[in-house]
């Protein structure tokens, strides 16, 4: 994969250039997207930016992203050809900070379940994930250094650690959705992928404006003294697969050598209860936002958005409502089961990709913490017998982006040490 520090750094050296760099990552595009498929659109002929920390960085955008004078398709022939005239707020974010969006990447229609033309990057014969597939397919197979893409489940997350990257799903309206096609207000987050957490941490620090989410000279820690980890099961989300527990326990074999201290978590009751509603929610407000979609061009919807929207027709306000509720408790009971801990560590998908490409894979690993609103990152560095990343997740309170990305960087490293 290609380390957007590394980029950096031969820039500021002088042993490239802003437009040196963009052309590179075309050339990589050029060579590698036929095996690939991530990608909807590229911009063949863009140009990187004078200024800006983040010159001659290109990144890839989730395509339910507007990017003015790039289609916005959204997976889907009913927006064939649609053409937005600005930038969502994120895109124009990116460009303030220098870098250069080169292209549209695969998003699933709507970015619901129905698959998209995208192979894995590890083997074409399994999925990439979902919903964001294009963009953890770009980063994970070394064409980019830095995608953006979006979870109402698990589409950053899971795709993320289905190919191999590292990504972040901040805290709920971290970044702005303004210029997003919406599926569920309450849910939708935006999120990035890059090949090491200290490229994560770089650039969201520069989006966001937040220095403190920067590492420390932008390396990972390399001891753990004084870190206290909730490993949390999940258990009401069902038992993870046999990859994803074995990628759980050699994450925490590593680090605790390096002073962290790891301890069994249980989980509260409203957490159980919470997880049961998060689809309660999102049919809800997906039945409100893709109103004219359905009313109109309902025959031209996939088969599973198109019965998803069909079932979501019988989500009652009074339905919604106590599944608000719910979910408010859930926080507050969340918020008490991390006093004490700066992370919770747990699985970041069922297991390695599934075989085939009719399926995304399943969020419910990642579904929670979304409802919830809490940072979540993906820490690379498992692979399979069969050769397949399998990545964990590293969680911290609402807010604590920052940490999030210290914790998970720690693993990181420990787990880099240990292969």
């Amino acid at each position: 994969m290609i380390s957007l520090l590394d980029i950096l750094r031969r820039i500021d050296s002088g042993q490239t250039t802003p437009q040196a760099a963009i052309a590179a990552t075309l050339d990589l595009v050029a060579e590698k997207e036929p095996g690939i498929r991530a990608f909807v659109h590229i911009d063949t002929v863009a140009r990187a930016a004078s200024d800006g920390a983040l010159r001659g960085i290109a990144v890839g955008v989730k395509d339910i992203i507007d990017v003015a004078g790039m289609p916005t398709q959204m997976g889907s022939p009913i927006y064939e050809g649609w053409m937005p005239r600005s930038d969502a707020s994120v895109t124009a974010m990116f460009r303030r900070i220098g870098a250069t969006p080169i292209g549209k990447t695969t998003t699933t229609p709507f970015a619901f379940l129905d698959p998209t033309q995208t192979l894995n990057p590890h083997s074409p014969a399994h999925s990439p994930g979902g919903s964001s597939a294009g963009s953890a397919a770009a980063v994970g197979s070394g064409m980019l250094p830095l995608a953006i893409g979006t979870q109402t489940g698990g589409s950053v997350i899971r795709p993320a650690s289905y190919c191999g990257t590292a990504a972040i799903k901040p805290s709920y309206r971290l970044l702005p959705t303004v210029g997003v096609k919406c599926y569920s207000s309450a849910l939708d987050t935006l999120g990035l992928f890059a090949a090491t957490i200290p490229d994560l941490a770089f650039a969201l620090a520069l989006l966001c404006g937040r220095p403190e989410m920067r590492l420390a000279g932008d390396k990972a820690e390399e001891s753990g003294a004084g870190l206290r980890i909730g490993i949390l099961a999940q258990n009401f989300a069902g038992p993870p697969e046999d990859d994803s527990a074995a990628a759980l326990d050699f994450a925490i074999r590593a680090a605790e050598p390096l002073g962290a201290r790891f301890v069994d978590v249980e989980a509260p009751a409203a957490l159980a209860e919470a997880y049961a509603i998060h689809a309660t929610i999102q049919d809800y407000e997906v039945h409100r936002t893709l109103a004219w979609e359905y009313d109109n061009h309902r025959d031209r919807l996939p088969p599973i958005l198109r019965a998803a929207l069909d079932e979501a027709c019988n989500v009652t306000a009074a339905d919604f409502d106590a599944a608000r509720r719910t979910a408010h408790r859930a926080r507050a009971s969340l918020n008490g089961m991390m006093d004490g801990f700066d992370a919770l560590i747990t699985y970041a998908s069922p297991g390695a990709a599934p075989a085939g490409l009719a399926s995304t894979g399943n969020s419910r690993f990642n579904r929670l913490w979304t409802l919830m609103g809490d940072p979540c990152v993906n820490v690379p560095g498992c692979v399979n017998d069969a050769g397949l990343p399998v990545g964990v997740q590293v969680i911290t309170r609402f807010g604590s982006d920052d940490k999030a990305l210290r914790v998970a960087a720690f693993v990181e490293q420990a787990m880099r040490a240990r292969l």
